[in-house]
């Protein structure tokens, strides 16, 4: 049996999962503002609108990000945290994937959507050199100086790399230290991940990848990973 065969059902149940993933009110996740962090991975030019590693899929998500931003403030959280790609120029990443997002380029900088919001002042940047939001970077000097910090709201990009990371980093951590009653919470329309379709790979000579596959396969992986995943945090 082939795996497009073997792998039908499965795909079945993951369309069925998606289409039945639940809704959350914000009002009800926010508890306690001060318990709350709202992190947003990697929503910069470079990934967005400019550079080798733009995309229009993720730039779509963008606009419910910022909305989420703004509802989150007015309900009292003020911690925003950002981590973002900030590349070294020789960046041994770029063995990998194509040279973006180097520190001090336009690539490398938040989103003007985001740096609009009137409290951009307030959003905590951490610098990353790599896919991983933890590995030798601030993060988890941050999250130790703020050991109040239990529910974790988890955005941006991609779903299947940084956003993934991220999320089962914050997951991983709390289980390994039997820290109780740590919430990881992604909201799908808030995260995305990118489409490179087989015929233009091909022709580019770069590998293909299949953005709604792959943003279903990771979602659904963070949840079976004790990761909240909703559709949206409504307002």
């Amino acid at each position: 049996m082939s795996l497009r065969e073997n792998a039908s059902g499965y795909i079945d149940y993951l369309e069925n999962w998606l289409a039945q993933m639940p809704q959350a009110e914000l009002s009800h996740i926010i508890v306690d503002p001060n318990h709350t962090a709202v992190l947003c991975v990697d929503i910069i030019n470079g990934f967005c609108t400019t550079g080798p590693l733009s995309s229009p899929r993720v730039q779509q998500i963008v606009a419910p990000i910022v909305t989420l931003f703004k509802t989150a403030y007015r309900l009292g959280v003020r911690h925003f945290v950002l981590p973002q790609d900030t590349h070294a120029p020789q960046a041994i990443e770029f063995e990998h994937y194509p040279a973006h997002c180097v520190r001090g380029s336009v690539e490398s900088q938040t989103v003007p959507e985001l740096l609009a919001l009137p409290f951009s002042d307030q959003f905590t940047i951490i610098e990353k050199n790599s896919i991983s939001s933890s590995e030798n970077t601030a993060l988890d000097a941050w999250l130790d100086t703020h050991p109040e910090i239990t529910t974790f709201i988890v955005t941006g990009d991609c779903s299947d790399l940084c956003t993934h990371q991220l999320a089962l980093h914050l997951r991983l951590r709390a289980n390994a230290r039997q820290t109780p009653g740590v919430r990881v919470i992604v909201p799908a329309n808030c995260v995305q991940t990118y489409d490179t379709p087989v015929d233009i790979a091909m022709k580019l000579g770069i590998p293909p990848h299949h953005g709604d596959l792959l943003h279903a396969v990771f979602l659904y992986n963070m949840a079976t990973n004790g990761v909240e995943v909703v559709k949206e945090l409504t307002s």
